[in-house]
């Protein structure tokens, strides 16, 4: 039997549910730990570790610090999520078919929560056992810390919040969603490739394409919050629209907006051609999941 994503993505994505599942403490003082594993496991697409393992692999990495660095991603997202939908911020009730953890836990649980998610990720890329070098294990920090900071996903969000009601031009809209959403998918590619010897012309490949990847998932997260219903989605269908979010859908139109996204799909593929990368198809794979959600 040949290759195939669909054997590819169930056996990386028991191993990321398995690392959560140990890496994520059950015993903190007050339920910390409760209202953290509720925050992520038991849901969620795990993209962002596929997308460090996938790229580990383009380069033939160490396997073991991809994992880390994939599962460092996703806590970090997790994190974000778990802020975002709180009453200050998006105010959000509904999060992978089930009650946002401020719905669940309280807000000052679900704020120190993501907080605890935040460090969580900073520890997995320095484990003491010596099984990531130091030298990778300071690159991993640098690219998450930079991924997750103002200059990236916070800062994102700060636009977002910033723009509401407010007109962007296409410009400042893809901007917006370049940190907030693509900064952090583009850091996980970056980051599996930190976990090998990648040359310079396989660093620019891979981060043309996590840059195309990153965006193409944002314009195809606008075209669902428009097209699926809320039980598809897992969270509030519609909710950007009826809070005067500015998005692609809104700025561009749903039929641009799918040929943005298709645009994006052939310039990640594109990227893949280049730099002398080895073993591509989960890499190809995922970007051709990523769009496929919108048709």
């Amino acid at each position: 039997m040949g290759w195939t994503f669909e054997a590819w993505n169930e056996v990386k994505c028991a191993q990321v549910e398995a690392a959560l599942a140990q890496w994520v403490p059950e015993q903190a003082p007050a339920d910390l730990g409760q209202a953290m594993r509720y925050a992520v496991l038991g849901g969620g697409k795990r993209l962002r570790p596929l997308l460090a393992m996938a790229a580990c692999e383009s380069v033939q990495g160490e396997v073991h610090a991809a994992l880390r660095a994939g599962c460092a991603a996703e806590l970090i997202h997790a994190y974000s999520l778990v802020h975002d939908d709180m009453p200050c911020m998006d105010n959000d009730v509904l999060r992978r078919g089930k009650p946002t953890v401020h719905v669940k836990f309280g807000q000052a649980s679900a704020l120190l929560a993501g907080d605890a998610l935040q460090a969580l990720a900073f520890e997995l890329l320095t484990p003491q056992d010596g099984s990531v070098s130091a030298a990778v294990q300071a690159q991993l920090c640098g690219l998450l810390a930079r991924a997750a900071g103002e200059a990236g996903m916070a800062g994102g969000q700060a636009i977002d919040l910033a723009s509401i009601g407010q007109q962007l031009s296409q410009a400042q809209l893809r901007r917006m969603h370049e940190l907030k959403t693509g900064a952090l998918l583009q850091a996980s590619v970056m980051m599996g490739a930190a976990c090998g010897n990648a040359s310079k012309a396989q660093l620019t490949a891979l981060q043309s394409y996590g840059q195309a990847i990153g965006l193409a998932f944002q314009v195809v997260d606008d075209i669902l919050d428009v097209t699926a219903d809320s039980a598809t989605l897992g969270k509030t269908a519609g909710k950007d629209a009826l809070a005067g979010k500015p998005t692609y859908v809104s700025i561009l139109g749903m039929q641009p907006s799918q040929d943005l996204a298709k645009h994006l799909h052939l310039q990640a593929l594109a990227a893949l051609k280049t730099g002398e990368l080895q073993q591509t198809q989960a890499l190809h794979a995922l970007a051709d999941w990523v769009v496929a959600r919108a048709y």
